[in-house]
């Protein structure tokens, strides 16, 4: 096998060792499992933290569409229509086993994946949705008005409704509905709303309550 396409095999490998064991898994168990030496792996990665590297641009970044944030922003269209769209397709990209145990797993390790890929939805989705619900209800703008954190609370518990979805079907390993289209479009519907009628209290509210 030619070293790229050995690079490659140890990666995928080590995506599907990862989502079983979690970060605690071994590159020592990882070479047995594949039947190759453990100095193998380290000829194509200097260390587990690099490999580790490798499998968050894999997994993560490499599904994560560069259409979502201008889709967030697109105001030809009603906001609630965005994020249904967002959501439906989102769930296609990530609700994948080795995807979503990955991420649990690296929440409970030293592992900083979580963390950055959440950064990266805050960033592109949670902040622009926020600001896209003012503009939609005549609000203020957030040069006048910054965003607040109940704000985007409200809207990180939105995602955190879809993806509830993921973990209890690849961490839990409860049943789950086959088709989602229908169950987001719900979650999406409902949260409008009560978003709706609340988003004008929550702007320019004060941590400890409303201004």
């Amino acid at each position: 096998m030619r070293a790229p396409e050995r690079e490659q095999a140890i990666l995928n490998e080590a995506i599907r060792f990862f989502a079983e064991h979690g970060f605690e898994g071994q590159t020592r168990e990882l070479a047995k499992r594949m039947g190759i030496t453990h100095s193998a792996i380290y000829r194509h990665f200097p260390s587990k933290e690099a490999l580790i590297e490798r499998v968050y641009e894999h997994v993560y970044l490499s599904r994560w569409q560069a259409s979502w944030a201008p889709l967030i922003g697109d105001r030809s269209r009603p906001l609630e229509d965005r994020l249904l769209q967002f959501y439906r397709e989102y769930a296609v990209r990530v609700f994948d086993h080795d995807w979503v145990r990955i991420f649990v797993f690296s929440g409970l390790r030293a592992f900083d994946i979580t963390g950055r890929y959440l950064d990266i939805v805050r960033r592109e989705v949670i902040e622009p949705a926020c600001v896209e619900l003012r503009q939609e209800l005549g609000l203020p703008g957030i040069g006048e008005r910054p965003l607040t954190e109940r704000e985007t609370e409200m809207f990180w518990g939105l995602h955190g409704r879809i993806f509830y979805l993921a973990i209890r079907r690849y961490v839990y390993g409860t049943p789950t509905p086959a088709h989602l289209d229908d169950i987001i479009a719900d979650a999406v519907h409902g949260f409008f709303i009560g978003a709706r009628q609340i988003a004008g209290g929550l702007v320019g509210a004060s941590e400890g309550g409303r201004a």
